[in-house]
């Protein structure tokens, strides 16, 4: 095969894995409300220990402990792992709380602003200089955020705290770098909340009962492949990120928050009263903008800016 050939094939598998792995993001609101009766703190608690022994698995067949091991001994990025996966509790929290309490729609909310905040997290955090066209899309986002507010009756909290934590949980992934690959990530995150997440269901069982085991084998299963569910989307992500120039990531991130929306708004039937459609299309303004800029840089030499960032690990 041709030099040619193989970087075209390798464009290609990246878009498929790219394309697959957030077109599973985009369906998680369907497979978490499948978990019902359980709650979102016993979805998350099991959703944490179950991705640590399928990690613990991948990690055994794919004789990648060494590795990992040698992570893990490096105090400094063992504590920015603790730190990633404070983050990214967060944001899973938040998110299973929004799906079960359907609210699916304001987590759509989030991820269509989480690029946006991650421009702006740059600014705050690593005092990066914006370009024109990001600059508005920031300030279009803070005017969708009030109209939403006006919409919602209150703070979209949920979308809010999603796009924040997620987009926290970026600059750490950012800062790390490719001396952590995804799986030995995901690992070390899980393992820093496996005691969380030991906890939670302990107090889960005393206040309500587990659901785990008393429903039914189909419920059950569910649960124990939640971590299946959560490790395989972020290899593929992984993969395909190797793979494509990260305008590309770019463009095909917002498949996750569309889908969501389409089964909020479509097949859930969440009220969408006209201030939140005015809201939405604002956000989609600011997401264009945001486009438009990350086509025009992509023309250009690659500057420091943060503008086409996209964390190396997802929901």
């Amino acid at each position: 095969m041709t030099i040619a050939g193989s970087a075209a094939q390798q464009f290609r598998s990246g878009l498929v894995y790219a394309a697959a792995s957030y077109v599973l993001w985009g369906v998680f609101p369907l497979y978490f409300l499948l978990l019902r009766p359980a709650g979102a703190f016993e979805v998350v608690g099991w959703r944490i220990l179950f991705s640590l022994v399928f990690c613990a698995v991948l990690l055994t067949a794919t004789r990648a402990w060494r590795p990992f091991l040698a992570i893990a001994r490096q105090p400094r990025l063992l504590l920015l792992m603790g730190a990633a996966g404070a983050l990214i509790y967060v944001n899973w929290q938040t998110y299973i709380l929004g799906v079960l309490s359907d609210q699916v729609v304001e987590t759509s909310l989030g991820y269509f602003i989480n690029p946006i905040v991650t421009v702006l997290l740059g600014v705050i955090v690593l005092r990066e200089r914006l370009r024109r066209l990001q600059w508005a899309a920031v300030g279009v986002s803070a005017l969708a955020v009030v109209v939403l507010s006006v919409g919602y009756g209150s703070v979209p909290w949920v979308a809010l705290v999603l796009a924040g934590s997620f987009g926290a949980y970026g600059l750490v992934k950012k800062y790390v770098g490719p001396r952590v690959d995804a799986a030995s990530g995901l690992t070390l995150e899980t393992a820093w909340l496996a005691p969380v997440a030991i906890v939670q269901l302990v107090v889960v069982s005393q206040l309500t009962g587990l659901t785990f085991g008393t429903v039914s084998a189909w419920h059950t299963g569910l649960l124990v492949i939640s971590g299946v569910a959560t490790a395989v989307p972020l290899l593929m992500f992984a993969s395909a990120a190797r793979r494509l120039p990260l305008v590309y990531v770019g463009f095909i991130q917002f498949l996750a928050p569309i889908i969501q929306f389409c089964i909020g708004v479509f097949v859930l039937g969440e009220p969408m009263p006209p201030e939140r459609w005015v809201g939405f299309a604002i956000v989609w303004v600011a997401t264009l903008l945001l486009v438009v800029d990350m086509v025009r840089s992509a023309r250009r030499p690659r500057s420091a800016s943060v503008a086409s960032a996209v964390p190396e690990e997802l929901l």
